[in-house]
């Protein structure tokens, strides 16, 4: 297993489409908990890394997601 600290971690850019985008870090380990959130509004822009203690990231609302591995775009909720 590749041992990572915080300077090499995955990155990941969250750019809002709309209003109100929120971004939901969860935690790492056996028992996956909310750790952090923030809102984002049109035009803004998150980096975020992957890190010893976050595991995934939620995106609620419109965005657009750059990763190493290419670029997705968050459905608008209906």
């Amino acid at each position: 297993m590749e041992n990572r600290n915080s300077q090499n971690s995955d990155y990941v850019v969250i750019k809002a489409i709309e209003d109100g985008v929120s971004v939901i870090g969860l935690t790492r380990g056996s028992d996956t908990r909310f750790h952090h959130s923030e809102k984002l509004d049109k035009g803004e822009v998150l980096i975020a890394q992957f890190t010893e203690h976050t595991s995934a990231i939620k995106i609620r609302g419109h965005a657009t997601i750059l990763t190493q591995y290419g670029q997705v775009e968050s459905e608008i909720k209906k």
